[in-house]
């Protein structure tokens, strides 16, 4: 059984919401990252989206666009995100591993080799934000014989779509929360609720929502309907702010410190 599952039906039976950050792996070096996994674990988190990044990231806004390129200018690969997942295990990180990606260093990996990859890396699942519905057939029939789950995104303009990107879908429809890019937000999309009593209509399996989730508050307000809260840009901020402490010697686990705690006051 694919160990994100394993999660959520723990989950489940706790009554609890998964918490589930987002990194971009590489920011800001991938050995601080592999220490950054380890302490959003002990923090609470309960699965980890592993972002890749990617030099033209078009559904992100400017905080992880900037994490990405300081994590390019480590020469950071989507293989390299990988090993990072494996260091984790081997620092004793046992939550799951979601692969965030853009479609195009799939490609250039070769998708066979790519799911072969996934797997041997101990990853759950994928993400690929760029990847319509309509042409994702064969990432979906490899994930299958992968057992690796393909979260599909779903937004409040699917409309009609939405039963023909959530039929099949395997590990959480992913929920996005407003229009618009990546970011941190006050607001969210009027209607998100009958937007996600939307999707729950056509799906049984776990929905969380993202895109703009930053404080407890918006945290907790969403785990009363969702089965999950993605946090992304407002962590990759905090560690955008504690990379002078994460750099200086005597400073690095007072930085490590800061991110914890952001997270650990997230969790519902």
């Amino acid at each position: 059984m694919n160990l994100m599952d394993q999660t959520f039906a723990r989950l489940k039976q706790e009554n609890q919401t998964a918490l589930i950050p987002f990194l971009t792996i590489g920011d800001p070096d991938p050995d601080t990252s592999v220490e950054i996994i380890a302490g959003l674990e002990a923090a609470g988190a309960d699965m980890i989206e592993l972002g890749v990044p990617y030099s033209d990231p078009l559904a992100d806004g400017p905080v992880i666009q900037r994490a990405s390129e300081r994590a390019l200018k480590h020469q950071v690969t989507i293989k390299t995100c990988m090993e990072t997942a494996v260091r984790a295990r081997k620092a004793g990180v046992k939550l799951p591993f979601i692969l965030f990606t853009y479609y195009n260093p799939v490609l250039q990996f070769g998708l066979d080799r790519f799911f072969e990859e996934v797997k041997a890396h101990d990853i759950s699942g994928i993400i690929i934000p760029d990847l319509p519905i309509e042409e994702s057939a064969d990432v979906r029939a490899r994930a299958e014989r992968s057992d690796i789950h393909v979260v599909p995104l779903v937004a409040p303009t699917s409309h009609e779509r939405i039963k023909s990107i959530v039929e099949g879908a395997r590990g959480f429809i992913y929920c996005v929360s407003s229009l618009g890019v990546t970011g941190e937000r006050a607001s969210f999309h009027e209607g998100v609720e009958d937007f996600i009593a939307s999707v729950k209509k056509y799906t049984d399996i776990p929905v969380a929502i993202g895109f703009g989730i930053s404080n407890r508050e918006q945290a907790v307000r969403f785990s009363r309907i969702c089965d999950g809260v993605v946090v992304g840009s407002a962590i990759v901020r905090k560690v955008e702010e504690a990379i002078p402490l994460l750099q200086g010697g005597d400073t690095h686990e007072q930085g490590l410190l800061q991110i914890r705690e952001f997270v650990a006051q997230l969790k519902p």
